[in-house]
């Protein structure tokens, strides 16, 4: 992903990183699978050491995990966004980062969550995305990736009133699990579910608990 495509998705992001806060920061409330998902996550990294929300958005997953025990930072590529996580989460570090290029030293995290923190992120880079997760990771460090599930590449141009440019994408399960693999990571466990009616966006959703080899 270029330095331009970049820009262009922190640029989309500050300008809505107030209203979609207020649409998405309690999200978690109506949806009870990724709840339980979190918890399995918590209670396997809690005690371990640090643990990243990667593309935390509002701060809302690192708030749940904060508030199950376990000792989490945010880290967004939006200042805008960052802006809101802390307003909402003044207990909470959030830092500014990519994803292609974490700076966050080699082997020293327990875990890391990215809930659709990829949905933005070209199919030919993600196999240097998740190469970084690996590197931060601990050995046996464990990774929870959530994503949408499909075939498509959406590029809008507007969203809630503000003008953005950005492509959504949605991933093959098989391939993700490939690059996970390739990058060495084991894929403990695959959860999918249905989209929940008037909550989300209507696309099927994917879960995979992966651990570093």
């Amino acid at each position: 992903m270029d330095d331009e495509a970049t820009r262009s998705i922190r640029e989309s992001y500050d300008r809505v990183a107030e209203e979609y806060t207020r649409r998405i920061a309690d999200e978690l409330q109506h949806k009870p699978l990724d709840r339980e998902l979190l918890d399995r996550f918590a209670k396997q990294t809690r005690g371990r050491g640090d643990v990243c929300d990667m593309g935390c958005g509002p701060g809302h997953v690192a708030r749940y995990l904060r508030d199950a025990g376990v000792s989490v930072f945010g880290l967004d590529l939006s200042p805008g966004m960052l802006e809101q996580a802390r307003k909402l989460n003044p207990d909470i570090l959030f830092r500014e980062g990519n994803m292609l290029s974490l700076d966050i030293p080699d082997g020293t995290l327990a875990g890391v969550t990215a809930f659709y923190a990829i949905v933005n992120i070209p199919r030919q880079s993600l196999p240097l995305v998740f190469r970084e997760i690996w590197r931060v990771l601990q050995s046996r460090g464990l990774l929870l990736l959530a994503f949408h599930t499909g075939n498509e590449v959406l590029h809008e141009e507007e969203l809630w009133g503000q003008k953005i440019s950005m492509d959504f994408l949605l991933f093959q399960l098989s391939e993700i699990r490939l690059d996970l693999e390739k990058a060495g990571f084991n894929i403990e466990e695959i959860v999918e579910r249905e989209p929940y009616p008037d909550v989300e966006y209507p696309s099927r959703r994917a879960y995979i608990f992966a651990r570093k080899a």
